[in-house]
């Protein structure tokens, strides 16, 4: 099997505005989303929304907040913010809590719990909800991978007391995260309006980077003369900034961009979020989904982390377990693949008995799956993985080539 070519321009890693994002020819079945629920209000990011679903809890300082141990950092930067102290709890092979792992004295000092839906492949949240209400424990839903579908019994977002989205991961927007509850009063957020520039500047970055991708036929090439004109002139202003500026460390924190999480969203967010029309969106990622697991479902070095069980489900990526990731994973990303892993955790996660998280975070490539990556980007996707795993002795920059 011939190793592709390196992709160019890179394929693109978020929902992109296309002329056919606001096709209505796919319709499948109504699905639940989150921004259904009785109360929501809108925010810049999911990390945002969890920093103001921890405000409306008005905690004491210093208060206990549990999270998993298998996590991006900003689920966990909005803790330390708002703070309040983190506290883990391991996961199990179905990516629900390992209740076990929280002893009976942190159990009885954690005030509130974030438990996500891995990958947009929602599990029911009946236990989990069952010992928070036993403990007095308020459970934030994190919906970021899971802005459409239910958790089982339930609608997604209906289990937690709160729950917090994205809707960059569902949506062609520059940013957007959702605080909702299906029960719960929202209080009003103190959220400082964006400036007119960064308004304009949302709408053409939205522009600048369906262009890229050539999404706008007919209109495409004068597009990106525009924009090139842009840049040489923004190229031309950073000539003449300081040099000598320190550079800014890649601290956790700081790496987690949490700037604007008091800010309103811009109107660009919003406007696509309540235009768009929801089945291209729904379709395409269940298609790319099930196109990924036909190509890997051969391979015996890998294996479907959660395999599809839930026909209403809405995913956001395709999780892979690989037996030997570091290599793999190096490659696709010097290929600019669209793929990721969670192998940034948080200083401090202690390991526990029981606990897959560690595994996950080093064993688990997440491979995107959203609505503008066509059939054709994901087979690309999947080769150059296959082909990978099928020449073991290549050294990675003979296959780059």
């Amino acid at each position: 099997m011939k190793p592709p070519d390196k992709l160019h321009p890179p394929l693109p890693r978020t929902p992109v505005l296309d002329w056919s994002s606001f096709s209505n020819r796919e319709r499948p079945s109504p699905v639940h989303s989150i921004g259904d629920l009785s109360h929501t209000v809108f925010t810049t990011s999911g990390r945002a929304a969890i920093y103001q679903a921890l405000l409306q809890l008005r905690l004491e300082p210093e208060s206990l907040v549990l999270a998993p141990s298998y996590h991006c950092p900003t689920m966990i930067a909005p803790v330390i913010l708002a703070g309040l102290k983190i506290g883990y709890f391991g996961i199990r092979a179905d990516g629900l809590p390992n209740l076990n792992t929280v002893d009976a004295l942190t159990a009885s000092r954690a005030r509130a719990i974030i438990v996500p839906h891995y990958f947009g492949l929602a599990r029911s949240l009946l236990e989990v909800r069952q010992w928070c209400d036993e403990h007095r424990i308020v459970l934030i839903e994190d919906c970021a991978h899971c802005y459409f579908g239910n958790a089982g019994e339930r609608p997604v977002g209906t289990w937690g007391d709160f729950a917090t989205a994205s809707l960059s991961k569902f949506f062609p927007v520059p940013e957007g995260g959702v605080l909702a509850s299906a029960g719960n009063t929202v209080k009003a957020l103190s959220l400082s309006q964006p400036s007119f520039k960064a308004q304009l500047k949302g709408y053409v970055d939205v522009l600048e980077l369906a262009t890229r991708h050539g999404r706008f036929s007919g209109i495409n090439r004068a597009l990106s003369g525009f924009f090139r004109l842009k840049n040489s002139f923004a190229r031309g202003r950073a000539n003449h900034s300081d040099t000598n500026a320190p550079a800014v460390g890649d601290d956790m924190m700081k790496s987690c961009d949490m700037g604007r999480i008091v800010q309103a969203p811009l109107s660009i967010a919003l406007s696509l979020e309540s235009t768009l029309p929801r089945g291209r969106i729904i379709a395409r990622r269940r298609q790319n989904f099930a196109l990924y697991a036909r190509h890997f479902a051969p391979m015996r070095e890998v294996k479907e982390l959660f395999p599809w069980t839930d026909e209403s489900a809405v995913p956001y990526v395709f999780p892979l377990w690989v037996e030997e990731p570091d290599r793999i994973y190096q490659e696709l990303r010097s290929q600019e693949l669209p793929v990721f892993r969670w192998d940034r955790i948080w200083p401090g996660t202690p390991q526990m008995t029981d606990d897959l998280g560690p595994s996950w975070s080093h064993h688990v490539l997440q491979f995107l799956c959203h609505q503008d990556l066509s059939e054709a980007d994901i087979t690309a996707t999947a080769v150059a993985t296959l082909t990978l795993l099928a020449n073991p002795q290549v050294p990675v920059a003979a296959i780059a080539q």
